[in-house]
């Protein structure tokens, strides 16, 4: 998953373990979060709406106590209403796609979609993609059709449903660049959802379903692998190189589709061509910046 850049400069001591151990932890809990769903979805432990809106409910409170009592950075930003519509439609489209996806399919999707979003903005812009990252993006592509053909079983509207997510997530990403600080506008993005979450909690229920389990997987969702994820990612970015920040969130999907398999799912050869060909598409347009950087400092 694509983030918001982080412009703040590093306060404080911190070792290189100290920031290790943050990523790690990051890195776990984004991870974590599709396994989260599939549990509560393909368990019928709670219904879409419900799980959206608790989810969202706990991460702005868990934001907010850990982070606005930051007064001085407080001022400085304001929710975006575009980037936290995109974030209403990331979570609500992200959770509806697990009726049927398997987790480790829907961290692929997902992540190709945020990647393509944010590439294609760039091209609208006039932005030239370099030979090697040309090639990269053509892989990763190649990864994603991978779990896109038909032969494939991925039922359309589910695939439709977290392609949308991931659309959505690279809008919320694109928004965030022009924040002074995407700590604080991310906290103020998620309290402005809560009027949408509030109107999903009201809605009519029929036969939908509602579990202890499944209330307790949407708090861990929205309080821990959301909110605490968030709040430490944004701290971990401050400190680590702009080249390290990006191996670490391009390996997120990796590390979801890996968990899956081993808690959830079986491994595939088409899993592990999807992994392979996107992450590998993913390290050249790395690599291609990398390039640049050096080229532009001589």
């Amino acid at each position: 998953m694509e983030l918001h850049p982080v412009h703040a400069v590093a306060s404080g001591a911190w070792t290189a373990s100290g920031v290790a151990a943050m990523v790690a932890t990051t890195m776990a809990a984004f991870a974590a979060n599709p396994i989260i769903c599939r549990l509560a979805r393909g368990g019928d432990l709670i219904d879409a709406p419900r799980f959206t809106a608790i989810r969202l409910l706990n991460g702005a409170s868990m934001l907010a106590l850990f982070t606005l009592d930051q007064r001085q950075n407080a001022e400085r930003s304001r929710f975006d209403p575009w980037a936290a519509g995109a974030l209403f439609v990331y979570a609500a489209a992200f959770y509806f796609a697990y009726v049927e996806l398997a987790a480790g399919v829907g961290a692929l999707l997902l992540f190709g979609a945020v990647q393509v979003t944010m590439i294609g903005a760039g091209l609208a812009r006039g932005e030239r993609l370099a030979p090697l990252a040309s090639v990269g993006l053509m892989l990763a592509l190649g990864g994603l059709g991978v779990y896109l053909a038909p032969s494939a079983g991925v039922g359309p509207s589910w695939a439709a449903s977290m392609l949308l997510a991931g659309t959505a997530w690279g809008v919320y990403s694109l928004r965030g660049a022009w924040q002074a600080d995407p700590e604080i506008a991310t906290v103020w993005n998620f309290i402005a959802t809560v009027p949408a979450a509030f109107v999903l909690l009201a809605l009519p229920r029929g036969n939908a379903t509602f579990s202890a389990d499944g209330f307790a997987l949407a708090v861990l969702s929205g309080a821990v692998t959301s909110g605490l994820g968030y709040m430490l990612w944004y701290r971990a970015l401050a400190r680590m190189p702009s080249i390290a920040a990006a191996v670490v969130q391009h390996c997120v999907p990796l590390l979801a589709a890996a968990f899956c398999v081993a808690l959830l799912e079986h491994f595939t050869p088409r899993l592990a061509l999807a992994c392979v060909a996107m992450l590998g598409g993913i390290g050249l347009g790395i690599l291609s910046r990398r390039m640049a950087a050096t080229t532009a400092r001589r």
